[in-house]
């Protein structure tokens, strides 16, 4: 009887144990680890179901080996980020530059959240006037062009609100460009992976690209037959460059938006 009794009061002792060790140790309520940390374990559920060590840190997404309530319990943050900041001047004035704008982290991702995206942007321009607030001169050369994404930020209007002039269209056939328009990577050159040998492209001249009284842009072709082979470069990626020929000029650019450019 005291044999019984005795099996009884351990059989209790070690399920209460049991069970008090189930709620402490169990799960990752309370201990959710930054990156790979092989000492945030316990013993537990995993997520495939397997009862044994598990963790709880962020590696443990990658290795497959997270305590089933892994997520519930640390749930990812995701990185928060600053507005952009306004974009800079051009680098250099009257000749194709580059502007860069900004944002900050205000707060890193945690738990398997998703890294921070980039936090510089750049864009090639072009200012029209030097430092000394002059216009700059019209100068020979190529054309220098852009996406139309750039275009459309362009103003609508001049200093005292007068409606400035809607510019014009030029059609191009793409005889040759060179291979550095593929193989850069940052965002400010992406657009440079749709200029293509064969394909026709728009590039709208506008103002102030088109100069006071001139009614042209650098290196539209105006003056040049429609045999003339004409050369042209990205702002942004001085590398990439080619030749094209002149179709026709037009009121408004048609193209589709990956062949849609304009003078800068």
């Amino acid at each position: 009887m005291r044999s019984s009794a005795e099996f009884a009061w351990w059989l209790l002792v070690v399920s209460t144990l049991g069970k008090n060790h189930f709620l402490v140790s169990g799960g990752c309520s309370g201990r959710c680890c930054r990156g790979r940390d092989i000492s945030c374990l316990t013993t537990d559920w995993r997520m495939d179901r397997v009862y044994g060590t598990c963790y709880c840190d962020e590696g443990c997404v990658r290795t497959k080996d997270c305590c089933f309530d892994y997520f519930t319990e640390c749930p990812a943050l995701e990185c928060a980020l600053s507005d952009w900041s306004f974009w800079s001047g051009c680098a250099k004035p009257c000749q194709p530059s580059v502007r860069v704008r900004v944002r900050h982290v205000e707060r890193q991702p945690g738990n398997s959240g998703e890294p921070c995206p980039i936090l510089e942007q750049r864009a090639g321009c072009r200012e029209y006037r030097d430092h000394q607030g002059q216009q700059c001169g019209l100068l020979s050369g190529p054309a220098f062009i852009t996406s139309m994404e750039f275009g459309k930020r362009r103003p609508k209007h001049g200093s005292y609100g007068n409606p400035l002039e809607p510019g014009f269209c030029v059609e191009f056939t793409l005889e040759s460009r060179t291979q550095y328009c593929t193989v850069e990577n940052r965002p400010h050159t992406h657009w440079m992976r749709y200029i293509t040998e064969g394909f026709k492209v728009c590039v709208a001249c506008e103002p102030p690209a088109m100069r006071n009284n001139s009614g042209s842009c650098q290196g539209d072709g105006q003056e040049s037959d429609k045999e003339a082979v004409l050369h042209w470069q990205a702002v942004g990626n001085p590398r990439c460059s080619g030749t094209w020929k002149k179709v026709q000029k037009t009121q408004q650019c048609s193209c589709p938006p990956q062949h849609s450019f304009v003078f800068i």
